[in-house]
């Protein structure tokens, strides 16, 4: 992926368009690119993981990657996707930070476009009102809640990381406090000041994020909530309208 990326982080135009497709269970490896970028998840669900969080992205999402930002894509089920490199000095206004956003109409048409256009397009002409279009469209698209921030206290990231391991652990939180050395009111305090979330609530959005990820491999709804902790699939379907508002449900 990194070698046939490299034309579309040099091209010296604002925003260059990437189209690709991967097959279920494929993975880009750690890595990161000079640009910004935005990716785009046209079919399939992409599963983006970087050093302070984790990104989930159905159909119709996209992921804003600030420039350097190391990261890695895991492919669940086929995955078609569309990525659109940004030029740090073209960034301005747009998100400093990764955010999942929403995919409006208009800027999935003006990305199929601009991929349709030769990479080194007449920035006067098609190519580059489409290329201002879709800054445009970037700083406006809405912002979703598929997102699981990761804390940076070692005892809180010992706690998720083995959570990200096994999401159906029934382990409650006195429990990972006795483990990790450290008093439930620690535990309770450092989830809410580091990632904005209960633990209750960081615990619940990781299951449907990992039940999003085994529907695209095709698990079965009763294998996939008991993958993740729950007695059956309605009271998983519960917690993902929820967290999701019904995003992706197809169990």
């Amino acid at each position: 992926m990194r070698g046939e990326s490299d034309a579309y982080q040099t091209v010296p135009r604002a925003v260059a368009v990437m189209p690709k497709s991967y097959e279920g269970g494929m993975s880009t490896g750690w890595h990161s690119h000079p640009r910004a970028q935005l990716l785009y998840a046209t079919s399939g669900l992409t599963l983006v993981t970087a050093e302070d969080g984790t990104w989930i992205l159905p159909a119709q999402h996209a992921l804003w990657i600030p420039p350097r930002l190391s990261h890695e894509v895991r492919m669940h089920g086929k995955v078609m996707m569309c990525s659109a490199y940004v030029t740090p000095e073209a960034v301005g206004v747009l998100p400093t930070g990764c955010r999942v956003l929403e995919v409006t109409p208009l800027l999935a048409a003006t990305l199929a476009a601009l991929a349709a256009e030769p990479m080194l397009y007449d920035e006067g002409g098609r190519g580059g009102h489409l290329a201002a279009l879709i800054l445009d469209e970037i700083a406006r698209a809405p912002e979703t809640s598929l997102t699981l921030p990761l804390p940076r206290d070692p005892r809180l990231r010992r706690v998720c990381d083995a959570l990200l391991k096994d999401p159906g652990s029934a382990i409650d939180l006195d429990g990972w406090a006795q483990r990790v050395g450290a008093s439930r009111r620690t535990l309770t305090r450092g989830f809410r000041s580091e990632t904005g979330l209960s633990f209750g609530d960081w615990r619940a959005r990781l299951r449907v994020v990992r039940a999003l990820a085994l529907a695209s491999d095709g698990h079965p709804p009763h294998q996939i909530a008991r993958a993740v902790g729950y007695a059956d699939p309605r009271a998983l379907r519960t917690v993902a309208r929820r967290i999701l508002g019904g995003i992706g449900l197809s169990w």
